[in-house]
């Protein structure tokens, strides 16, 4: 009986220095004439990939594990999700869902309903984004209660709209110098059991000093904080504002843009603390790459009339295709190996932890895991240069990585990457880390 042999893959791999000379064409005509809020962390000028690997323009190959902030869930052109985005396309682009019926909507409002979590029924409105999702959510929870005073977290990002960066506090950059923001909106402490402290008794203080809790609408929560720090909260902390929205009618929305969607090893991030929330949002990694987000939220919750709300392009055509299939291609593949690779990721990152001190934290869910880098163990002081420094070295070597918090690299590969690419993507990190004397 022959032995198969295993061919390697062909990546990483660097051929000429980053960026090279067609990827610098690319940029320097971006830099001429793109806007300047646009943030471009590191000289990638992708042409395209396939599963966890990105091809630039010059043909260096890297390793994905940031799969474009969560989006790439599916991977660079999944086959199912490229034929269901042209079979769409061949038929029509678009025709307003807001106006219209059609088929793939209908479906994918009725397939997210469903895999929402606990037993109520929900309904759902599909929008562009999550930003856009966020603000409709402001609408409906003010609507629904008749009250508008809205809670949010420290080191929290809803998105870039106003409501979104009147919630978010994860960076002064998103809110300074954009004023006057939304009214009634209060900032607490999040859960961070690598840092401590007692949001709880924060909360309760706010509550006994400043705010009746009988005025608030609604708590944005994502429940594994994304641009913060990738910090997973305690349970406890999650049961809290669940006992708190139900004690005085206020809603429980939980920002499943990011942690969604099969990221965590199941379908959403709250399934891991057994808290049911009043109304969910997702986007992202829910097209894999494709533009749409969407509210969902409990019936008895989404009672807002006809007209109240609407989306010109939410819930276009191709786009729900995308995400149909995209939720085909997780429900078969994504979720257990989201849970497979992430038991390696995080064991892997272990070991570094234990080679270098720099190495604080090693947090996560299924394949959204942190790591945070500090000067020092005992004194937890962030090291945000470090982290730059990281991110700069391995991508010189072939992989792609981007920081969130004060010092965190968030990991948030395509759900397909595979025990070649956790590996592979570990030994450079080791390797740039040992390099950095650190």
């Amino acid at each position: 009986m022959t032995q198969k042999t295993m061919t390697k893959p062909d990546y990483p791999r660097i051929r000429v220095a980053p960026p090279g000379p067609k990827a610098s064409k690319i940029i320097a005509q971006d830099k001429d004439w793109s806007s300047p809020s646009y943030i471009k962390a590191l000289p990638l000028a992708i042409a395209g990939g396939k599963g966890a690997m990105v091809e630039d323009a010059d043909g260096n190959r890297y390793i994905d594990f940031m799969a474009g902030i969560a989006v790439s869930s599916t991977g660079y052109n999944h086959p199912k999700v490229v034929a269901a985005v042209q079979e769409a396309a061949g038929k029509f682009l678009h025709i307003c869902g807001t106006d219209f019926y059609y088929d793939s909507m209908s479906r994918l409002c009725e397939r997210l309903g469903r895999l929402a979590p606990g037993r109520s029924k929900y309904r759902v409105f599909l929008s562009n984004s999550g930003t856009e999702a966020v603000e409709g959510a402001v609408k409906l929870a003010r609507s629904h209660t008749k009250k508008s005073h809205l809670i949010s977290f420290q080191g929290a990002f809803h998105g870039r709209t106003y409501a979104a960066i009147t919630l978010g506090a994860s960076k002064v950059k998103y809110r300074a110098g954009f004023g006057p923001l939304l009214p009634e909106v209060s900032h607490l402490p999040y859960s961070n059991p690598y840092r401590g402290g007692d949001p709880i008794a924060a909360a309760k203080e706010l509550f006994e000093r400043t705010l009746s809790p009988k005025e608030v609408a609604a708590v944005f929560m994502e429940p594994v904080l994304g641009e913060g720090g990738y910090v997973v909260p305690d349970p406890e902390f999650v049961r809290w504002w669940r006992g708190f929205c139900d004690e005085h009618g206020a809603l429980l929305v939980f920002d499943e843009i990011q942690s969604g969607v099969g990221r965590t090893g199941k379908w959403w991030a709250c399934e891991h603390f057994g808290v049911e929330p009043d109304i969910l949002l997702s986007a992202k990694g829910l097209g894999s790459g494709m533009p749409i987000g969407a509210i969902v939220a409990k019936e008895s919750v989404m009672t807002w009339g006809r007209g109240t709300h609407g989306s010109t392009f939410g819930g276009n055509p191709v786009a729900c295709a995308a995400a149909l299939a995209t939720l085909d291609v997780i429900e078969a593949e994504g979720l257990s190996n989201a849970r497979k690779m992430g038991d390696r990721l995080f064991k892997g990152l272990a070991s570094l932890k234990a080679e270098h001190p720099c190495i604080g934290d090693v947090r996560g869910l299924g394949l959204m895991i942190g790591v945070e880098f500090v000067k020092d163990r005992k004194t937890k002081e962030p090291d945000a240069r470090l982290v730059e420094e990281l991110e700069e070295k391995a991508f010189r070597k072939g992989l792609l990585l981007l920081s969130c918090g004060k010092s965190t690299i968030r990991i948030a590969p395509p759900l397909v990457l595979t025990e070649y690419d956790v590996d592979a993507g570990l030994a450079i990190m080791d390797e740039c880390l040992t390099e950095l004397g650190r």
